[in-house]
């Protein structure tokens, strides 16, 4: 029996039900079996699903990863505090003794019993969500006071060196209330040695008035998966910010739905993919226009080399309520090797009359009249390369404003092509 398919994991779901957080309480144990229905009848999605027909989940499906559901033997070495405050979680469960929290941010597993009537209210019929509704053990659970500047924070997850390959499914609830603002700095890393599935899923509900900026830092050791959704609601004159850079994993599938659902909200998606040899990155976004008078804006960058793979899919929804829609989306990607392949599916449905929306995509290499004149004034060839990948990067990146955070995305982008190349 496959280790990965849908009777499997009923059948391990079963056994473990009574030991995950909020077994018995009784509508915690509802959205579990309703979910655990669900993903029996979907199972994981496959190139068949339109959705998923550029990334192939086999690799997963094969491995046989068994949830972690016991202490870690071993605390990680973390990197300097950059925020005031920061949340650790370690194979999807939450580090009391290496956190900083304020008193806005606490454990979900520690604090479900609040999560009643939030958990479960975003998600929409998606087979990795479901898996993650069934399987979660813990995650930040952040309802953020009306009015409260909440400044910055980190959330950082660690997968263990785990002598066995293992899935974790951290679920994480953010709630930005009305007029209030927060910036999010979230970093998931990884020891390259080790085989792990990370299947994190944040539900995140942006108040009127309120604003969220979501920097995501994808470091995942090189034989780790990482399936990421985001599904986030704003509501009017909300703005919620979301900048994604995948550059670990060897298979990782970045998706995020937003909904703006009250005039003038406002969503800026911007991202940047590193890839090299035996990598494959994919970001897919749904944008749904549900509101007059709202704007998004959407710029994603890819550069590939070796033998990797990119994919970039982005749907724009206008309903006909949604007058009055500025949207932009731009994809564009940098092959800096034969072997490298990149599929993008930009994708506009508009069913508004007034409406300003564009989307456009490139693809291509490294300009070798520009590599010319860098090597004429001696600068070596790769560090020549290195230069214009990081010019290729800065549209994307630029939208970045916090110097936390920039300063964490300068550390994780920085010598990237020089240790390709090497």
């Amino acid at each position: 029996m496959n280790a990965m398919s849908p009777s499997s994991f009923s059948t391990r779901f079963a056994g473990l039900r009574e030991h995950l957080p909020g077994g018995r309480t009784p509508w915690v144990a509802a959205l579990r079996s309703e979910a655990a229905a669900h993903f029996a009848e979907a199972g994981l999605p496959s190139r068949k699903l339109e959705a998923w027909r550029y990334t192939d989940l086999g690799a997963i499906a094969q491995a046989g990863f068994t949830e972690a559901l016991t202490l870690v033997r071993e605390e990680p070495t973390l990197p300097p505090m950059r925020a005031p405050f920061r949340a650790v979680f370690v194979d999807g469960r939450f580090a009391a003794g290496l956190s900083v929290l304020p008193e806005w941010c606490r454990s979900l597993a520690a604090h479900l019993g609040e999560a009643e009537g939030w958990l479960g209210a975003l998600a929409q019929k998606l087979p990795v969500v479901s898996l993650n509704t069934m399987l979660f053990e813990d995650g930040l659970l952040l309802d953020l006071p009306a009015g409260m500047e909440g400044g910055a924070l980190e959330l950082l997850s660690f997968a263990s060196h785990a002598e066995r390959p293992i899935a974790f499914h951290p679920r994480h609830l953010i709630r930005i209330g009305e007029g209030a603002s927060l910036t999010l700095i979230e970093t998931s890393l990884g020891p390259n040695g080790a085989s792990y599935l990370h299947n994190p899923v944040f539900e995140i509900a942006v108040a009127e008035g309120a604003t969220l900026s979501h920097i995501r830092i994808q470091r995942e050791g090189r034989a780790g998966f990482q399936l990421s959704t985001v599904l986030a609601a704003v509501q009017a004159g909300g703005t919620y910010d979301n900048f994604t850079l995948n550059a670990g994993a060897k298979l990782v599938r970045n998706e995020i739905h937003t909904a703006l659902l009250g005039p003038k909200a406002a969503c800026h998606m911007n991202g940047a993919q590193l890839a090299g040899d035996g990598q494959h990155a994919d970001t897919t976004t749904y944008l749904d226009h549900a509101a007059p008078d709202c704007a998004s804006r959407q710029t994603y960058k890819t550069v590939l080399a070796g033998k990797s793979r990119g994919v970039f899919q982005g749907k724009i929804l206008v309903r006909q309520l949604a007058q009055r829609t500025d949207g932009y989306q731009m994809n564009q990607a940098l092959l800096l090797s034969e072997d490298a392949e990149i599929d993008a599916k930009p994708q506009l449905e508009i069913y508004a009359d007034d409406v300003k929306c564009s989307h456009g995509a490139t693809v291509g290499a490294l300009d070798e009249a520009q590599l010319f004149y860098l090597r004429a004034r001696g600068i070596p060839a790769e560090q020549a390369r290195a230069m214009l990948v990081q010019a290729f990067l800065v549209e994307a990146i630029e939208g970045v404003t916090h110097p936390l955070a920039q300063a964490a995305l300068a550390e994780a982008t920085d010598g990237w092509w020089e240790r390709e190349a090497a």
